[in-house]
């Protein structure tokens, strides 16, 4: 999905949605397609598709966001871990064009083995 009735539905994306932190550069809010309770998007105001073109300082920011939401997720959610990714292009599954960080809490039994964490993404290289 690369928009939403011809718009980025990652711009103005304070229109739609409680937002659960803002900074300089970036807003986030929870995903509307959770995979776990909490699971939260991290993005940049601009408009950027690919995330290695973010300027230095909404790369910090979006880290620093990153942090500032792990503490508000394990709060409120008290989960075991978590998993964080962004998706670059679409072989990498990337959906949205529009740079976005996933921030996804993790409880201990939400899957039988999850051992290898984010390498899933290649399910047959997972285990080793």
């Amino acid at each position: 999905m690369t928009t939403q009735n011809g718009k980025c539905p990652f711009c103005n994306v304070e229109e739609g949605r409680e937002i659960i932190l803002s900074s300089t550069h970036c807003i986030a809010f929870h995903d509307g397609f959770p995979v776990s309770e909490g699971h939260t998007l991290i993005v940049p105001k601009r408009h950027v598709s690919d995330f290695f073109d973010l300027s230095e300082e909404e790369a910090a920011d979006m880290y620093k966001c990153a942090v500032k939401v792990k503490g508000i997720l394990s709060e409120k959610f008290h989960p075991d871990g978590f998993n964080v990714g962004v998706n670059v292009g679409k072989a990498a599954g990337q959906s949205v064009f529009h740079v976005h960080m996933h921030i996804i809490p993790r409880y201990e039994g939400d899957v039988p083995h999850p051992r290898g964490g984010v390498r899933g993404v290649i399910p047959a290289k997972q285990n080793y």
